[in-house]
């Protein structure tokens, strides 16, 4: 096959994430009291909601709604008023019931956007071909186009006022009355919002796209737009007993955890802007970050709780007909969704080189051969059989509920990065590589906090400490936290004041560094231990 860099001079690749993130911060199911503990007794959380018994009847957890708007107000999503439950039915063991509880064509948050900043050799996996006014028309074109379960609701699955009536209150699993209306008379102003929402999914004006921009070194910044964040419910456990890493391939048998299912999972969905597996990753890490700074989930890949679908076709350069797309499911790292994007984009490229056909289907990254696999052929929206789901009432969500919501958002990586540039004189790709993780953001704070008066001075050589001695540690330490090293904030503002008054040189600051992770002593001791300290006065020398 060719290499990633040659296909993209020829053909644009379309890409399209899907995002799941189970809210596991919360104590208790989407729709029933059931405690949420993936870790727990195989099959203990359970109860005859989350098996779907007859006769069982679901309640929200109003927890979760306010979660998914939160996700939806971070991501500058706008917030829907009205919506509804739907069920999805697909008959897999993972869901007892035959459905999946989720969202129809109006989801709680709608029509968002995230900007990527792209630098170093992942910009330039995007040719220079791809900037310029013609983008405009290659993103309403693909969105304009794409094939997918949301535009289908969209056009199949028309969502209004009619949608709902009567009225109650229903209470959360705490007892207590929610803030938000079910099955009341739809106000005005909702039916309106309906109509909106629905017609952003079809209506792409040019004139009015952001296009992404390239900088003088190399780097650029991206725009990309969030079709939809929709609440649902995850499926149960499936291990797979005596297959290959533990997949359903060759397995012996399959052995099924129903503690999972029924835990609030949100979904996001980007437009198809994404032209690269760089964009593709650097997108999922801003999101998680996001949601890490909300605390709605822990966002663990490895453990499952946030996972990535990719969708991704080609096309020629210069052409408004999208291809047939394919699904990558479930990756689980950064590293397997830039891999198998960057794959399945050569395969396909060596297909249609040679006259062949790209089928619609889903498709499993498999790490140790570096080759995508086969599943499935894609399910479409007539194979679900969406209606709208009889036993919960259709949500109205009041202005002062949202603003409530607004009010509890933490100050987000993007908000805290350009409070650092401005306050303490930092350029943007320090700001942005501190604010990468909650940790290394928090203890810079702290240190320019003791830093007082020097702060602005102490900065940059602080940031310097931070992102490559501190970052570099952590990561050849497996599972260790900055919090249980020996290095707090006092010990880093006082090493990296020692090498700022020249007491010690930059090389001598490295082994204070580690003399600080491995003896646990201050810098100023180990300094005097070791006899460090560098004489600057002349006089002193001379006298020598």
């Amino acid at each position: 096959m060719k290499e990633l860099s040659e296909v993209l001079k020829d053909w644009e690749a379309v890409i399209g994430l899907e995002i799941h993130t189970e809210l596991t911060t919360l104590d208790t199911k989407m729709f029933c009291g059931c405690k949420i503990g993936h870790d727990d007794e195989p099959n203990t959380n359970v109860c005859p909601v989350c098996l779907g018994l007859p006769g069982a009847l679901p309640v929200p957890n109003e927890r979760a709604i306010e979660y998914i708007v939160k996700a939806g107000l971070a991501t500058n999503c706008e917030i829907q008023k009205h919506s509804m439950f739907y069920r999805k039915h697909y008959f897999y063991p993972d869901m007892a019931k035959n459905f999946q509880t989720t969202q129809g064509p109006v989801a709680f948050a709608m029509h968002g956007r995230l900007d990527l900043e792209v630098t170093g050799r992942g910009a330039a996996e995007r040719p220079e071909c791809a900037f310029g006014d013609a983008e405009a028309e290659s993103l309403a074109s693909a969105s304009a186009n794409a094939v997918g379960l949301s535009t289908a609701m969209s056009r199949d699955l028309p969502e209004g006022p009619a949608s709902g009536a009567g009225a109650f209150a229903r209470p959360d699993h705490a007892g207590a009355t929610s803030t938000m209306s079910q099955n009341d008379p739809v106000p005005e102003e909702a039916a309106e919002g309906t109509t909106s929402a629905l017609a952003g999914m079809s209506g792409y004006d040019t004139a009015n796209l952001a296009v992404p921009v390239r900088h003088e070194d190399g780097s650029y910044t991206v725009p990309i737009r969030i079709l939809r964040i929709h609440m649902e419910e995850d499926a149960a456990k499936m291990v797979h007993v005596g297959g290959e890493e533990g997949r359903i391939g060759g397995a012996a048998e399959s052995l099924i955890d129903y503690n999972r299912c029924g835990t609030p999972l949100i979904e996001l969905v980007t437009e198809p802007d994404l032209r690269t597996p760089e964009e593709a990753r650097l997108f999922m890490e801003k999101l998680r970050r996001i949601f890490l700074t909300l605390g709605i989930s822990d966002c663990s890949m490895e453990k499952g709780s946030m996972r990535c679908d990719g969708n991704v076709s080609l096309r020629r350069r210069g052409s408004s007909r999208l291809g047939t797309k394919t699904e990558l499911k479930n990756l689980n790292s950064f590293k397997a969704l830039h891999d198998g994007l960057a794959y399945e984009i050569c395969r396909q490229a060596e297909v249609l080189e040679e006259g062949g056909q790209i089928f619609q289907e889903t498709r499993h990254w498999d790490p140790s051969k570096k080759r995508t696999i086969v599943m499935r052929v894609k399910e479409t929206a007539d194979d679900y059989r969406l209606f709208p789901d009889p036993d919960l009432a259709p949500y109205d969500l009041t202005d002062e509920w949202i603003d409530s919501v607004r009010a509890k958002l933490p100050e987000l990586p993007d908000q805290k990065a350009a409070r650092f540039e401005d306050a303490f004189g930092l350029s943007a790709y320090d700001a942005r590589h501190l604010v990468e993780h909650r940790e290394t953001a928090d203890f810079f704070e702290a240190c320019m906090e003791l830093a007082g008066d020097e702060a602005a001075k102490l900065a940059k050589p602080v940031a310097n400490l931070v992102i490559n001695d501190v970052t570099a540690y952590l990561n050849a330490q497996d599972g260790v936290k900055l919090a249980d090293t020996a290095l707090s904030p006092a010990r880093a503002v006082a090493l990296v004041k020692l090498v700022a008054a020249d007491a010690i040189s930059s090389k001598q600051g490295k082994e204070v560094f580690a003399a600080i992770l491995e003896e646990d002593k201050d810098p100023e001791a180990i300094v005097a231990e070791r006899g460090m300290e560098q004489v600057s006065d002349t006089g002193a020398i001379e006298a020598v």
